[in-house]
């Protein structure tokens, strides 16, 4: 008996198709600009071993972000978290939104497997919000410093008043979802998972675990790329003014740009120059980074996805030869609903336990 496939699942081949398209048109748009052309050629006189360090510390970075991962979605098998983990970080390259993206590719996978939305939504809120704090905390932290003139680059005080006003507005406005006014008016239904990751943000930063190192690696690694590649062209930048033309450059990757295409050379060119570098070596180094910062995770995240497919095609042709009928499942809690059965077969996995299937019912062991 043929398993069919789900329709879900033709929507998203046809939609990673059509991006990758765009992206192949998108690139070869870009390059066919006479400027940009200029830049891709000094981006090719690049030292191998420049980007051989850049290539390795981009890694780290998705290292890193895999333990960050895991600090917030512990019930998951270790293979699974790292598999989702990939599967994230290539979304996030990919796919229009950047982060946004990679964390509906993720709960989109976790619900599927049988996580509640509620759950999910909290945890990857959990996640975005440690990792965007992150952000904040290197923005200001690279402000002041650059303020006390410490490292190259401009001091001027509108450089450095107004980036570090902006994420510390746009801190307050966050922390001020979780406080409980929230909770005592109509919004708290739609607000209650996303006040809950908060939470869980501000718990984790209160009682530090040592998976947090792995959100400032996740951050501190993919700059050290930026400025690796702006090294290698020939104009390193000082790390305070680095940091600060990396995050205000990567406020345009939110704009719903497949890849962010375009996008992210255009704040990242415009924040290295504002902060001191020329515009040929940055547009140089930008292009170097973003094929660096794309293709790793990105890579990264096909295989994961990969083997996620070739997992649950095994599992349906087990299923198969199980039971070819709806049957019911008993839960952790004991509570028994009623599932499709590669619905089933795909939770009776992931559970802690074994699962016997005897006729027409799921019992966890």
């Amino acid at each position: 008996m043929a398993w069919p496939k789900k329709p879900r699942e033709n929507v998203l081949k046809r939609r990673l198709v059509s991006i990758a398209a765009l992206l192949v048109a998108g690139g070869t748009a870009l390059l066919a600009v006479p400027d940009l052309r200029r830049a891709a050629e000094e981006a090719s006189s690049i030292n191998v071993l420049w980007l051989i360090g850049a290539g390795a510390l981009e890694l780290a970075s998705c290292i890193s972000f895999l333990a960050i991962f895991r600090r917030f979605f512990e019930e998951l098998p270790m293979s699974e978290a790292r598999r989702l983990a990939w599967i994230e970080m290539g979304s996030g390259a990919v796919l229009p939104g950047g982060g946004v993206g990679s964390l509906a590719a993720g709960g989109m996978l976790l619900r599927r497997g049988g996580m509640s939305t509620q759950s999910i939504v909290q945890r990857s809120s959990g996640l975005f919000f440690l990792t965007s704090g992150t952000n904040v905390l290197a923005l200001e932290g690279a402000a002041v410093a650059l303020g006390l003139g410490i490292g190259s680059g401009p001091h001027g005080a509108a450089l450095v008043a107004i980036p570090a006003t902006v994420g510390l507005a746009g801190a307050a406005i966050v922390l001020a979802l979780a406080r409980p006014r929230w909770h005592r008016n109509g919004h708290r239904r739609a607000l209650s998972a996303v006040v809950d990751g908060v939470r869980q943000a501000e718990r984790e930063l209160i009682r530090p675990h040592w998976r947090l190192l792995g959100a400032l690696g996740y951050l501190g690694f993919d700059i050290a790329v930026l400025g690796v590649v702006c090294a290698g062209v020939g104009h390193p930048i000082g790390a305070p003014a680095l940091v600060l033309a990396y995050v205000i450059g990567y406020a345009a990757n939110t704009l719903p740009v497949p890849g962010g295409i375009g996008v992210l050379e255009g704040g990242l060119v415009g924040a290295l120059v504002l902060y001191g570098a020329p515009v040929m070596p940055a547009t140089a180094a930008v292009l170097l980074y973003h094929t660096i910062a794309f293709w790793i995770p990105s890579l990264g995240g096909a295989v994961a996805y990969g083997m996620t497919a070739t997992a649950r095609r095994g599992a349906r042709s087990r299923s198969v030869r199980v039971l070819e009928r709806p049957f019911r499942y008993r839960g952790r809690r004991g509570q028994t609903r009623q599932f499709e059965l590669e619905e089933v077969l795909e939770r009776s996995m992931r559970a802690s336990g074994s699962v016997a299937i005897t006729r027409g019912r799921s019992t966890t062991s």
